[in-house]
């Protein structure tokens, strides 16, 4: 089969060629036999309309990931498992669009001895995008700077949280809401980030990124290695103990929050004497220091390459004097230093004494893998509702009071509270390739309603369209009828 339509929206069919439309998309290309439409998910197979990826259905048998032999035609010899080791993803399925007809599949099935319907559609989104958390220690921006892919604007850097620095990527205002090319590069950059494909990211007034789900961050060309253990502070407070007697002074360089083990509360109920020493920032709390530099590559998300100069004159009238020794160590334990204060009361570089060490790695011990989770986020609120009953407001309430489970691709969705259907998922627990696109330009996404029979029945729901596995592994459906069987996908 060969890709992209020959035509496209607005262009009457050539007869000659046997172009048919496909509707499962508000762009209706026509397509020539033979060949697959704008979104390169739909095609022309001998006059027929046919979704070119196959259903994908997890069997809960099988071994976490990868896709297992063919399900269906002559490699399926009729014999089912119990019904709740199989489930049907939306992956492959077809979409609800228009909305007015029933789903492509609704699935009647017995879980625990009770009969469930899971609603199945490829649910075309507008409202969409990805939360992106970046695990490292690294500043990749200033909080609300612009983040960009191949120039145009896709979204921008969120506050940080501990130990992570975060991005909201997409939205209907960069998918629609701007430039043909802006939209364009927003939905292939959310379309190869939802695949858990890798995407660059330039950040204005930061850091080149290269963001993949599941994958270390690249920035700025070097992949990261650690997230830090903690703060400053939370890092005196795990360790100080361990440096308590071989060291008399220990500082944290972070950029939110600098610890002075001296002055921090857990120095002091270990009895650790004052050193005189001096830090420039903003004192918060005895040992907590913020504002000590400005964020960027360096020491601990700071701008600075020598942690020296966050020091100021040290105070003999406070324990300062010759010999005094002091540990300099950034969050992630990847910059440490070593000094001994001289005669003028300077720290000079020394070795780092043997019994030091074993502290140094534990802070690095403690450190996970820096890595990247992408949470797509889609507001499913809308008329994709009506493939799922003829009431939609019913289905919002069912969901919003989990009387409805909501899946993405088979992965399990928190469903935002408050009013509509605003659902988020982590990619890496979904089958591969589960996103499509379509040239609106809006992603498309696999998506599931399950819920007991009865209550499919009551909110109003297309029951009569319902059909058992078996029927689905023997018939197909509207888009054809290849399947495959995947592993349950368990995170990368």
């Amino acid at each position: 089969m060969t890709t992209r339509a020959d035509t496209a929206k607005g262009e009457m069919p050539d007869r000659a060629q046997q172009k048919i439309r496909c509707d499962a998309c508000p762009v209706m290309c026509y397509i020539a036999e033979g060949r697959a439409g704008a979104c390169d998910r739909y095609a022309n197979q001998a006059g027929r309309i046919i979704r070119c990826d196959p259903l994908t259905i997890i069997d809960k048998r099988l071994e976490t990931g990868g896709e297992i032999v063919p399900f269906l035609a002559a490699d399926w010899n009729g014999s089912l498992a119990p019904d709740d080791t199989l489930s049907v993803t939306a992956i492959g399925a077809g979409t609800t669009y228009p909305d007015y007809k029933p789903a492509p599949f609704i699935v009647s099935q017995q879980i625990d001895g009770v009969d469930f319907v899971t609603v199945v559609t490829e649910a075309i989104f507008s409202y969409c995008g990805v939360k992106v958390k970046i695990d490292t220690d690294r500043h990749l921006g200033p909080e609300a700077a612009v983040v960009r892919a191949g120039g145009e604007a896709i979204g921008h850097v969120m506050t940080p949280e501990y130990g992570s620095q975060m991005l909201s990527l997409g939205g209907v205002g960069h998918l629609t809401g701007g430039s043909r090319p802006e939209g364009r590069v927003t939905c292939d950059a959310l379309l190869r980030l939802c695949n858990r494909e890798p995407v660059k990211l330039a950040i204005d007034g930061g850091a080149q990124v290269v963001v993949q789900a599941g994958h270390a961050p690249i920035v700025d060309g070097a992949a990261e290695q650690r997230m830090r253990v903690g703060c400053g502070s939370a890092t005196i407070g795990m360790f100080a103990s361990q440096w308590h007697g071989l060291v008399d002074e220990v500082v944290i360089v972070d950029d939110h929050i600098t610890g002075v083990v001296s002055e921090h509360q857990a120095g002091k109920v270990l009895g650790w004497p004052d050193t005189g020493i001096r830090i420039k920032g903003r004192r918060s709390t005895p040992g907590r220091y913020f504002q000590v530099a400005e964020p960027g590559p360096g020491w601990g998300g700071t701008d600075i390459e020598d942690p020296l100069t966050i020091l100021g004159p040290w105070r003999p009238e406070k324990g300062a004097r010759p010999g005094l020794t002091l540990l300099m160590i950034s969050t992630t334990g990847e910059q440490w230093a070593y000094y001994v204060l001289n005669g003028d009361l300077i720290p000079e570089p020394a070795p780092l004494p043997k019994a030091l060490k074993p502290t140094v790695d534990l802070i690095a011990e403690n450190c996970e893998p820096a890595t990247c989770t992408v949470l797509f986020m889609g507001g499913a609120g809308g008329s994709l509702r009506a493939g799922v009953t003829q009431n939609p407001v019913r289905l919002t309430r069912s969901v919003q009071s989990a009387t409805t489970t909501v899946t993405v691709g088979g992965a399990p969705a928190y469903v935002w509270p408050g009013g509509g259907i605003t659902v988020m998922a982590d990619v890496t627990q979904m089958p591969d390739n589960a996103f499509g696109y379509v040239p609106t330009p809006a992603l498309v996404a696999p998506l599931e309603f399950t819920l007991p029979r009865e209550e499919y029945r009551a909110l109003g729901g297309h029951d009569g369209a319902a059909r058992d596995i078996a029927d689905i592994l023997e018939h197909g459906g509207e888009y054809g009828r290849s399947a495959r069987a995947v592993g349950p996908v368990r995170g990368a």
